[in-house]
This record gives C-alpha cells, structure tokens and sequence, in this order.
C-alpha cells in the first residue's frame, strides 16, 4: 500500500484514492457547463423518484422532481426535497479515525487507515480461522458498490459470514416469492395502483412510508375499493373506505378465513389453478378448519365483516390487488402470511393482470439491489452458493477460482450476532448501516460488540449509535457524491450521479472497496472493476438466463433514456413499453412454470403475550414521513425536523390513559423486560384498548422490542412486545 502511494504525487492524489466520476478528489471538472441540470434517482425509500438537480459551476445547488419520469410524475416527498440538505451537515466523518486505548479517536488519514484495517482483520483470521470476520451491508449503497463488497469480502477476503439490514424489512418477501413462484419476483408496476377496483393493504401505511405511491392510489379514476387491514388506524386507514381492524398477528388467521369462505363458495378461478398453479387441493382440505366463526377471537373480527371482505377481493368482475409491507415482513411467522396474501392472488387468478398482484413494497432505495447483488446470503445475481452449476458459472464469468466461491450459504444477519456471542466472530466491518439503533433488542448488539476484537465501522456521519462502537470509522461518501444504480420495489434500474464532491477525504464505498481490494493483495480479482459503470457491465452479464436478467442494458446512458428499465431485459430485448409485470404468461420461476401452495398452521400464541407485569402490546411502525429509518440523514434537515414531532410520543388508547390516570401531553414510562424508556403520551383511538405505539425513528424504542424471528426468513419481529406503562 505504501509503496503503490509513494509512486504517486501524494496520498490524496494517488490513483487509488482518487473519486471515480465527474469530481474526482473535489475539482470541478473543465468544460463543464454553469448551470446545467443533470438527472439522479433519490436516496430514501424504496419508491425511487428521479430527481432533477440543478448545477452551478459543476456542484448541485438546488433540485426539483422529474415531471416525465414513469415513477414521480414530477412529485417529491419532503424527504426528496430536502436530498441535498443533508450532505452539509457538521458531524460528517472528514477523515479516518482510529480509537486509542483511552477511547479517544484519533485521525489517521487512509495511508494508516486502511492497512490497520487489513493486519487486524488477517489477525483475527489467522488467529480463529477465515469465517472469524463479517460483514453486515445495506440496502442504502449502489449496486456496484453491493457487488463489489460481497465479492471482495468473500471471494477477496475469505469471509463466509455477511448479511445485510434489509433482512430487518425485506427477507420475508424474498423468502416467500422464492418459495411460491421459485424466483424473488415482485410481479407489479406502479401503474396497477391506478388500474385496480381493489387495493388491499395489510400492514403497510402508504401515506406515510411510501406517500408518493399513495398519490398514485389516489390517482386511480376507477373509484377502487381500498381496504387496511391493520390494528392500528394508521394514516391510510383513515382514507381508505374500509378499515379491517384485526388484532395483532392476526392476520394470517384473518387471510386463511377469505380463503376458506372463496373456496366454500366456488368463486375460485379454476382455468388459472389447473394450467399455472400446483398444491392447491391440499390448500383447500387445510381451510376447513378456518371458518369465519372458528377465527373470530384470533382475529378479533365478526363472522359478518369476514364475509363481505371475502366477497369484495374475489369478486371475478374486479381487478384487485394486494400490498403489504413490514406489518407482514416483521413477524414470527411473516413469510406464510405473505404466502397467504400470494395463495389469494393465485386461487382468484389475481396475478400477471393489470391491476391485480401479491406486492410487496420494498423498504429502503436499494433493497432491492442488495437482494440480488450483494453477495451475502445468495450468490450474487441470484444464483445459489449451493449449487455447483452456478458457482461454476460465477467464477467463469468473473474470471476466479470455483474454489473461492463458498459452498454453502451465510448465516444470516441474527445468526451472526449470535456468533459473535458465542465468540465464533471477532471481526465484524458494518457498511451504511446503524444496527445499534435499528436492530431488534437493541442492548443485546450494543453489549455483544464488547465481545470483538475489532469493529470497523463505514459511514457518512460520525455521530450514529453504530458509529460510537467503532474500533476504526472509515469516511464515505453518500448519495449525490457518487454514481452508480439503485433498483426500486416494481424492478426499475434507475441511475445515481455525482453532484457533489465528498467533503474531506471522504470517499464513495466503491473507492474504499479498491483501496482494500490492493491491500488485501487481492486485487487481481478485480482488474476490470474499475468504474462503478463497468461494474454495471460486469453484473448484468452475471444476470444472463436468470429471472431478473438485464443483459441487454448497456449502459446508464440507456437507462437514462428510458427512464429506467425494469427488469427483466434480456439481450436482444426491445422497449415497447416502460411499465411492465411479470407473469402475464401465467409462468412462473419454478422448474414447472408453476406457482405453488404454500401454507401451515398459523402459532396459536406470540412469542411474547402480554401479561398482569406487561399488560399492553407494543405496536411500532413509521411516524412521519419527513423521517426515515434511523434519522442518520434526515435528522440533519432543519426543515424535516420541523415537519415530524419534537419528542417521542406514545400513542395510547383515551381509555387506557384514563384508567391509568395519564393526561394528555404527560410524561411515561414504557418497560419492557429488556429495558425502559421514556415518552409523551398521545392518547388517540388510532390504537385499539390494549395496544400502544411507538415510532420506529427515535433511537430508544428498540430497547423495548423483543428479539423473535421468523424460521424461515430470520427478519426480526418488531410489531408484538408486551410492554408496561407507568405515569411519571
């Protein structure tokens, strides 16, 4: 490392350290025009809105929503709006920064940094053996940058062990498509919120989560039906013309009784089922037992309002569809209660028809680029560690030893935790990501970080809860100072540019993935992995004769053009059209082309009842949708900050607060038997008698949630925690 620097003009000069891009090391680039607009898909959430940022001698000053993108349709959120804001903000990491033996940091600069980074990590290696280091990523970075990483960190560097947060909201979806149509497959466009005469949403809140797909179920001129299903009276539930207020975790009851009442009522579609389904008999013998009168008290709800909710999404005449996100996602039995919604979809032929779908609206901007790309739990491009035909098939493409290729897959994110406290890691590299406040049982991470040798932490602020654990914080550039691809929840590949220069010596992931890949000595790996656009070239071709193959985009002036290209788009492929569905041909990714019937017999208890010592239910969930996730950026914004509530408040029934003598505005304990903490009580009739709730934003709220898991996705279950409240 040293010697490559020294050969250059300087370390923040050096090849090595200089930014890909327009920007290089901060230098405007010569002949640039004053004043020109460039084009990015924003940074937040899932629903990726294009941009149009405005430049001024090179450097982004302003930005307004792209009017002819098939996403926005020139709307923008606040969270859009205020993209730029939060790159100035002062508690950015400009430099290395090593921690001492007093716990101090110290700066370090990238010439010290990064070789620390490699003897720590091939001493912990050398000392436990190679599976002794993880990683944890993100769904926050490019896919070049997701590519690279997995790679790097399991080809490069041996690590067998890497996950990333969006199993915190995501891994129920990907287990259950993979599982029911053989392939992770969201099948919708976005133009099926306009186009369907029902809209059911099952623990998803549009209004606030994803508010300019609401604007688009807002814009649908079918008069649709729009049903929530949810305990709580969310914000969309409030417009909705139909609010089904089951109890908690009861909803994959509530979906076997629709079931139940469709197939009792032969309003099945019988051609669909016979020619693109498989299972569905012994679906039909298992609903016996799920009649609207034996789910009442798991469900909370009348025979009645069970009925006509059956008869409202199988209604032939009608184009209905079905959303869900974490209120499905983050359960202990999440993925068969996203089957449920799929199974639904399948017996009533909802599916590969304008208007119609199982969806599952993805969380964070990139999520689903790490699904695919981010070499952690699958091989990357969706191929499988365990199967040799795809192993052989990487490493040929790639140009690698088959032999790098691990053989079997990675624990998850939970399970690596768990090996961290059993002392099987003692190296751990967190990319993007703010576990220390996001992640289930939060004193659990915080206590078991105590048990590593060396965390190495890589982000774009210094002042996260993650980044206070760091043993080395590494400085990297966030959105608008890099480039690169996101892909958004109905498939769309869409482009990131750099308009701004990272502040400091600050550098994009991507960059910081170079640097390590030389000193690691494995950088021969990645000879052609120059740009993040070659990385682009490098896994489309990684994707050809898989279900999300995208071999025939040549480039982001390509996807620039067409305002993002959905995938699949294979070679040779031609766009009629830019929103496209999967399964119009009624084949799916299974070796028979057909769906399957998936489902068991829901828990008959939580994983935590409440009781006399805990006697209400914790609810958590979005709170403003000027805020997102753990506010690392957004919290930066004066304007957001403005726009969502100073203090954290604890949504309570009137009633409940009554009884307990809680006046409005009062302060309160919330206990756990992991922790307490301390609220504004809000009483409200959003939340059922019993139940509270808490915004998942505020950094103290996961020291009250209890760490279950689903068995088959391992994504945390965030919404059911018993929890006591006391006036203070």
């Amino acid at each position: 490392m040293r010697r490559l620097l020294k050969q250059s003009t300087g370390p923040l000069t050096s090849e090595l350290l200089r930014e890909p891009g327009r920007f290089g090391l901060g230098q405007v680039p010569a002949g640039m025009v004053p004043d020109a607009v460039t084009t990015s898909i924003c940074g937040f959430c899932s629903t990726g809105c294009r941009l149009k940022l405005h430049l001024k001698e090179g450097a982004a000053v302003s930005l307004t929503p792209d009017a002819h993108y098939p996403v926005n349709l020139g709307m923008a959120c606040p969270k859009g709006w205020e993209s730029l804001a939060v790159l100035d903000a002062s508690d950015r990491v400009m430099v290395p920064l090593l921690r001492e033996a007093d716990g101090s940091l110290k700066e370090i600069g990238w010439e010290s940094a990064i070789p620390t980074m490699v003897e720590r990590f091939k001493n912990i290696q050398s000392r436990y053996g190679k599976e002794s280091v993880a990683f944890i990523s993100t769904g926050q970075i490019t896919c070049e940058e997701m590519a690279f990483l997995g790679a790097l960190a399991k080809f490069g560097m041996g690590m067998k062990h890497g996950d990333g947060n969006t199993r915190q909201c995501m891994a129920t979806a990907v287990t259950a498509y993979k599982q029911s149509f053989g392939f992770d497959a969201p099948p919708f466009t976005y133009a099926d919120f306009e186009e369907s005469d029902v809209l059911v949403f099952v623990g998803a809140n549009p209004a606030i989560a994803h508010p300019i797909l609401w604007q688009r179920v807002l814009s649908n001129q079918r008069t649709p039906e729009i049903i929530v299903i949810d305990p709580r009276k969310t914000e969309t539930a409030q417009s909705a013309t139909r609010h089904i207020s089951v109890k908690p975790k009861g909803d994959l009851w509530l979906l076997y009784a629709l079931a139940h009442c469709i197939v009792r009522d032969g309003r099945v579609d019988e051609n669909f089922l016979k020619e693109h389904t498989h299972g569905f008999d012994d679906f039909a013998a298992f609903l016996e037992d799920y009649a609207p009168g034996l789910v009442a008290e798991r469900t909370g709800l009348g025979t009645e309002e069970i009925e006509i909710l059956a008869n409202l999404v199988s209604d032939p005449s009608k184009r209905v569809s079905w959303w869900w996100t974490m209120g499905v996602n983050q359960s202990h039995e999440g993925t068969r209660t996203a089957q449920a919604i799929i199974n639904l979809c399948l017996m009533t032929g909802n599916i590969g028809k304008p208007g119609t779908g199982a969806n599952s609206i993805t969380g964070q901007c990139n999520a689903m680029g790490s699904r695919l790309f981010s070499n952690t739990t699958s091989l990357i491009a969706g191929h499988d560690f365990t199967n040799p035909v795809h192993r052989a098939k990487v490493a040929e493409l790639l140009e690698l030893d088959v032999s790098l290729i691990p053989t079997e897959n990675s624990w998850a994110y939970d399970e690596i935790l768990s090996g961290i406290e059993r002392g099987d890691i003692k190296g751990l590299w967190i990319i993007a990501t703010n576990p220390n406040h996001s992640w289930i049982d939060r004193e659990r991470f915080t206590r078991l970080c105590g048990n590593l040798d060396f965390l190495v932490v890589q982000d774009m602020y210094h002042s996260t809860e993650t980044a206070g654990l760091a043993d080395l914080l590494l400085p990297a550039a966030g959105w608008g100072e890099k480039d690169g691809t996101f892909i958004n929840s109905e498939r769309r590949i869409g482009v990131i540019r750099q308009v701004r220069r990272p502040p400091g010596q600050a550098l994009s992931d991507f960059r910081i993935f170079r640097l390590l890949a030389n000193a690691w000595g494995c950088d021969g790996l990645f000879r052609s992995w120059t740009s993040p656009e070659a990385v682009f070239n490098i896994i489309a071709r990684l994707t050809r004769g898989q279900p999300c193959d995208i071999s025939g985009i040549t480039g982001y002036d390509q996807l620039d053009t067409n305002g993002g290209i959905q995938w699949p788009f294979p070679a040779g492929s031609f766009l009629a059209i830019r929103e496209r569905r999967l399964f119009e041909d009624g084949r799916f990714f299974t070796p028979d082309q057909r769906a399957k019937f998936i489902f068991d017999r829901p828990s008959e208890r939580l994983p935590e009842p409440v009781s006399d010592s805990f006697p209400f239910l914790l609810l958590t969930g979005r709170g403003s949708s000027s805020q997102w996730h753990t506010q690392t950026r957004t919290s930066k914004s004066a304007i957001l900050r403005k726009l969502s509530p100073g203090e954290l408040l604890l949504e309570i029934h009137p009633q409940d607060a009554s009884a307990l003598g809680i006046a409005s505005h009062a302060k309160v304990r919330i206990s756990s038997q992991r922790g307490s903490i301390v609220a504004i009580a809000f009483p409200t009739a959003t939340v059922q008698r019993g139940q509270v709730f808490l915004p998942m934003h505020d950094p103290e709220v996961n020291r009250l949630t209890h760490g279950s898991f689903d068995p088959d996705s391992r994504q945390p279950s965030y919404k059911a925690s018993a929890v006591a409240i006391e006036k203070l």
